[in-house]
């Protein structure tokens, strides 16, 4: 009887120790960042330096001149809804490994087309591309290892390294413009167009291509259906100042100051008057 109660002890033990659960030595972070038309997904493993040497010869963790696979677990992943340019180098759609060679004042970023491995097995041959990145420093250190995109702009972004006082900034750019722009002149040769559709015109005209006259031309065409549209006088008068008519461009922002007041929009209001004080 007393073998029988040891027994079902044992196993009981056993089964409560089965459910312990404990937080991952480096926890995995994803991120998701919208970047031109499409979407980066970033994927990988935190370690925390705990006083080990880093980015040294022969270091502990990432030692230098040797492939690192840019974090800890399963390779560190990246995964591309849109063709972008990373470090000058073409990389179509896909999901892709992230490895690198960690150096005294430059990196070598590896792109690798095996993103399933676990993050110890590299094969050179499934490299994409490879380039180099300065490496900076930084006055605070940084414990656990981060990876974030930064500097976002329409059509560039940065992707930071940052573990210990180091500092990589990789550039990420996308070529957009032209697909939008054909979107545009499509949509403005529709049977029946939204008169919101001018106003995106306008604004991509003014934006993107420098196009004034264009831009102009659209948004009087979104004003005509829109006459009490605040935005749109913003707008207007943005592209008189840069088309060098100052006259027109200061009534089209005295009537945004004017509908903006009535509205009680305090945010317009100081728009309008920051485009006005520039003329």
């Amino acid at each position: 009887m007393k073998k029988l109660l040891l027994l079902a002890l044992s196993a009981l033990s056993l089964s409560v120790n089965a459910q312990i659960k404990m937080p991952a030595p480096s926890s995995t972070q994803t991120i998701s960042q919208d970047f031109g038309l499409g979407k980066i997904e970033l994927t990988y493993s935190r370690p925390n330096i705990k006083g080990r040497s880093l980015f040294k010869e022969n270091s502990e963790l990432a030692p230098l001149g040797k492939v690192w696979r840019t974090g800890a677990n399963a390779v560190t992943k990246i995964k591309f809804s849109d063709p972008v340019t990373m470090g000058e180098k073409a990389i179509d759609t896909g999901t892709y490994a992230i490895w690198t060679i960690p150096g005294k004042k430059e990196w070598t970023i590896i792109i690798n087309k095996d993103a399933k491995n676990w993050g110890t097995v590299y094969s050179e041959l499934d490299d994409l591309v490879r380039f180099k990145v300065d490496a900076e420093t930084m006055k605070e250190s940084v414990e656990t290892f981060t990876m974030q995109f930064a500097n976002i702009k329409p059509e560039s972004c940065e992707l930071d390294l940052m573990w210990g006082n180091t500092y990589i900034p990789i550039p990420l750019t996308t070529n957009i413009k032209a697909r939008i722009r054909l979107q545009v002149e499509k949509a403005l040769t529709a049977d029946n167009i939204n008169p919101n559709v001018y106003n995106t015109a306008a604004n991509f005209y003014y934006e993107w291509d420098k196009d004034y006259n264009k831009a102009l031309l659209n948004i009087s065409k979104f004003l005509d259906a829109n006459p009490k549209n605040i935005g749109g006088y913003i707008l207007r008068g943005r592209i008189e100042k840069e088309l060098g008519d100052k006259a027109s461009a200061k009534t089209h922002l005295e009537k945004a100051i004017q509908l903006a007041t009535d509205a009680k929009n305090e945010d317009y209001i100081r728009t309008a008057k920051g485009v006005l004080g520039k003329l």
